[in-house]
């Protein structure tokens, strides 16, 4: 999912394919966060269990990652 790998790279955890830099914006990872949630939302009763169950855990992954770089230095 495109806005999954994003957020990864807005968690400054995989580079920039334009830049090939890391770098952290958090904010910017956040809304992406709060934007798939969005959809987990407004998508309900209209996905298969597996979809659901693929989003439920990609959700809850990024909300660690997040979590994980607010507490991290750099």
């Amino acid at each position: 999912m495109m806005l999954a790998t994003e957020a990864v790279i807005a968690l400054g955890e995989a580079p920039d394919p334009v830049t090939g830099q890391r770098q952290r914006e958090l904010p910017h990872a956040a809304g992406l966060i709060d934007l798939l949630t969005l959809l987990r939302e407004k998508t309900e009763g209209n996905r298969s269990a597996e979809e659901t169950q693929s989003l439920d855990e990609l959700i809850y992954d990024l909300q660690l990652r997040y979590v994980k770089a607010t507490k991290s230095p750099g």
